[in-house]
């Protein structure tokens, strides 16, 4: 008989937003994963055997919490706020230091665990805008982390899944653009299928820190399993 393969157990964040809800729609979907748990300031709304949701309010503090956190193996961390209309200080709060928190705590309390971020195109701690900044000083501190692997995730368009709820609604009008983006600037447009499923191939490789642009999303996302 051949060995059998390690649990696959995910902490997802982020189900209420377009790219978590994709993720979340993905792992619910693959029977590589065994068991999900997300963790949401409200519920997501949806329910599956092999789906957990704790609501907590606090991600600045998981004290209450942390006994539910362990025996993990991944986490898929896509919650995050856009820079447009926020102060840089709170940019910063809800950008860098709840990230941080989350992966500090998460490092801690399970060994062997593989964290994918989702950044953005065009991250660079050393760039001009205040976005680019905090964002790629968030890469390269969670890469420092005691985890066994980081992904730093950089999509740039994202087509979301039809059936996605919490998908924003000018997709309706500019999905049209897709096919043309992709042959245009093929680094820049990836499905959320892709993005998702490239979380999850994450799983098959070992004691990796990369960060992925577009093309590289794409090709991880049709490894063969």
């Amino acid at each position: 008989m051949g060995k059998k393969r390690p649990a696959i157990n995910v902490i997802i964040t982020g189900t209420t937003g377009m790219v978590g809800e994709g993720v979340l729609i993905q792992c619910l979907n693959s029977p590589e994963i065994d068991s999900i748990l997300v963790i949401n300031r409200k519920t997501c709304g949806y329910t599956h055997p092999k789906l957990k949701e704790i609501i907590h309010q606090d991600f600045f503090d998981f004290s209450k919490i942390e006994n539910e956190l362990t025996g993990y193996n991944a986490c898929f961390f896509c919650l995050g706020i856009t820079s447009v209309g926020a102060s840089d200080e709170v940019y910063y709060k809800m950008t860098y230091t709840l990230t941080m928190h989350v992966a500090q705590t998460l490092s801690r309390l399970n060994e062997n665990m593989t964290f994918c971020y989702v950044s953005g195109s065009g991250t660079n701690e050393n760039g001009r805008l205040n976005w680019q900044k905090v964002k790629g000083k968030t890469e390269n501190d969670l890469m420092k982390l005691p985890f066994e692997q980081v992904f730093n995730f950089r999509p740039g368009f994202i087509k979301p899944m039809k059936e996605q709820k919490f998908a924003h609604k000018f997709y309706n009008y500019i999905n049209w653009m897709f096919p043309i983006g992709r042959s245009l600037f093929p680094n820049g447009f990836c499905k959320m299928t892709e993005l998702a499923q490239a979380m999850i191939n994450t799983l098959s490789h070992n004691n990796e820190r990369k960060t992925l642009e577009g093309k590289e999303i794409i090709a991880l996302a049709n490894e063969p399993v």
